[in-house]
């Protein structure tokens, strides 16, 4: 493909996913910077973990996606006797009218094209990694045959962060298959307001479709597309390595505080993310304010605090912060 070529159909692409956002925040008001994440995971091909209190909006926010974004959608709500073959499938046995009988595959919820498990954290560890595997492989095996999910798949999945008696949380080491964790969080007093007005008056705002599954598919081949500049590239490194507590290149703050941190997952996801950033922002390449951004929503699920920085009320996020910008001030320098 022709430079030309490129330019041309990224700049088709970022015009449709304009219109695409726009029709999701009609729906789901005042949260931008959740829609703008959302939206970069499904780009990149990912899952996503929404992190917020009930009644914020985030089953709504999937629904609406999957009518703008053209992809067949479905729901799970997780519960402590959710069994895998209740998400992935399972085999039946029928007996035909001639009195034979024979197994039939009765496809789970799981094969759909964007899956919102709703409090993931409440179902048993046997039932995540079901759920868990399935994003990695992209497929489901029953009884000893593959069944491959159709594309696109994503997940987005909730946790609430309030309640944690009679919750499985994720492991840590499963944490890092998802691509971004968002959090969503209270809106303020205007936003609040539009919420009322638009959501309890007689017209109800109905979304409509924008992109479709093809489309969303041929959007995150040209995504990887996209140039990354030098300076970028090396933020990412300098940002990604520095956060591990066991290298050279950490800073002090965090070896004190940090008991393992983001490995070579984390910066695909970045080098991915910060495209996605670029293009729904209307650019043709992504700069080192777009690493800064998603710093923290790529990373928080990726590393952990110690026992002894926890006692002292250490905030990962602001080591996160500190970290970027270290990063960032490095690339200026350089």
């Amino acid at each position: 493909m022709s430079q030309n070529d490129l330019v041309s159909q990224i700049e088709d692409l970022g015009a449709k996913l304009a219109k695409a956002k726009a029709s999701v925040t009609r729906e789901f008001i005042g949260q931008e910077q959740v829609v703008d994440l959302v939206f970069s995971a499904l780009l990149c091909g990912g899952h996503a973990l929404l992190v917020g209190l009930p009644g914020l909006g985030k089953t709504k926010l999937v629904d609406t996606l999957s009518t703008v974004m053209g992809l067949k959608g479905a729901r799970v709500q997780f519960t402590p006797d959710l069994m895998p073959a209740d998400i992935l499938g399972s085999e039946v046995l029928e007996t035909a009218t001639d009195g034979t009988r024979a197994f039939r595959f009765v496809k789970g919820p799981v094969f759909c094209q964007l899956l919102l498990a709703d409090e993931i954290n409440r179902a048993s560890p046997r039932t995540q990694s079901a759920l868990l595997q399935a994003m990695q492989e992209k497929s489901v095996t029953i009884a000893g045959q593959a069944h491959d999910l159709e594309p696109p798949f994503h997940v987005l999945a909730t946790q609430n962060p309030l309640e944690q008696e009679g919750t499985y949380p994720l492991p840590e080491a499963q944490l890092d298959r998802f691509l971004v964790q968002i959090n969503v969080d209270y809106p303020d007093r205007e936003t609040e307001r539009a919420i009322l007005l638009a959501t309890t008056g007689s017209d109800e705002i109905i979304a409509h479709e924008v992109l479709s599954a093809d489309e969303l598919i041929a959007g995150q081949a040209l995504l990887r597309q996209m140039p990354v500049g030098e300076s970028v590239l090396e933020m990412i490194l300098d940002l990604v390595r520095s956060c591990r507590p066991d290298t050279g290149d950490a800073a002090d703050a965090v070896s004190n505080s940090v008991a393992w941190g983001p490995g070579p997952r984390a910066a695909q996801a970045l080098m991915l993310t910060v495209r996605a950033r670029a293009l729904l922002d209307g650019r043709l390449s992504p700069s080192p304010d777009d690493v800064l951004a998603l710093a923290r929503p790529v990373l928080m699920h990726r590393m952990a605090l110690t026992f002894a920085a926890r006692a002292r009320g250490d905030d990962l996020g602001a080591l996160i912060d500190a970290a970027a910008r270290v990063a960032l001030q490095n690339r200026n320098a350089a």
